[in-house]
């Protein structure tokens, strides 16, 4: 694609992300599945788990210290339990569901690591397999590690970034389809893979064809604890709202 048209950066696309989530979130626990909007909001979200693990992978290759990203992803995974706990308790103040996504993604940054400082296969792949397991008991068990895994060995290559794009959204259909499997009717459970998978496929045309692989050129350092500090204080502020509406 022409370089003209490739008018998205970074935090642009993670401001985006931050709203669909937000989006998402909004739909699980406030709003009545089956209907329009509650579709429409859910989908959306699909967006933001997969364009994270992208930039989790770009992010590694760009940061200068990683001891301080690990670090910083682990602080802010902990911060962020309480409010997690208490957004989507299914009833009373709080119930664990689940570790946050940000924990996922401390767990993704782990692997990443050890891809790359780990020389000995056998190691390197049992730690790969350990931080998979360990993901069964996070948001987006599994899937997350996976679209990690994918964007890691597509490295700067566009194809093979646009492969691992088509690998995540069949992956997440997958998981889609077989987690609806007889619990909803056929139809309904086919909309939600087909319309799932496009949120996963947004981040692709976004990520392949807009971006432009820069940052913004002010407000950096806002943006960078922005990111951070969003996700624990909106799962508050949902939390807050459930607890007391």
């Amino acid at each position: 694609m022409e370089e003209r048209v490739k008018v998205l950066n970074r935090d642009v696309i993670k401001y985006f992300a931050m709203f669909t989530m937000l989006l998402n979130h909004i739909a699980n626990v406030f709003l009545a599945p089956g209907t329009a909007l509650y579709d429409i909001f859910l989908n959306l979200g699909y967006f933001t788990a997969v364009t994270m693990c992208y930039f989790l992978v770009e992010g590694y290759g760009y940061t200068r210290s990683k001891e301080k990203y690990a670090r910083r992803l682990l602080i802010f995974a902990v911060i962020s339990q309480v409010p997690y706990s208490m957004a989507f308790a299914e009833e009373g103040f709080m119930e664990f569901r689940g570790f946050n996504m940000i924990a996922t993604l401390f767990l993704c940054y782990l692997m990443i690591l050890a891809l790359d400082e780990i020389k000995k296969p056998s190691l390197r792949g049992g730690i790969v397999t350990g931080i998979m397991i360990l993901s069964i008991f996070c948001d987006w068990a599994v899937l997350a590690p996976v679209f990690t895994l994918l964007f890691v060995r597509a490295q700067d290559v566009w194809e093979e970034k646009r492969n691992a794009y088509i690998k995540a959204a069949i992956l997440f259909g997958i998981v889609t389809f077989l987690g609806g499997m007889g619990r909803i009717p056929a139809g309904r459970n086919l909309f939600q893979v087909f319309a799932g998978m496009s949120g996963i496929a947004l981040s692709g045309v976004v990520i392949l064809g807009y971006y432009n692989g820069r940052q913004m050129r002010r407000g950096r350092i806002f943006s960078k604890w922005f990111f951070y500090v969003f996700y624990p204080l909106h799962l508050l502020v949902i939390g807050i709202i459930r607890v007391t509406a």
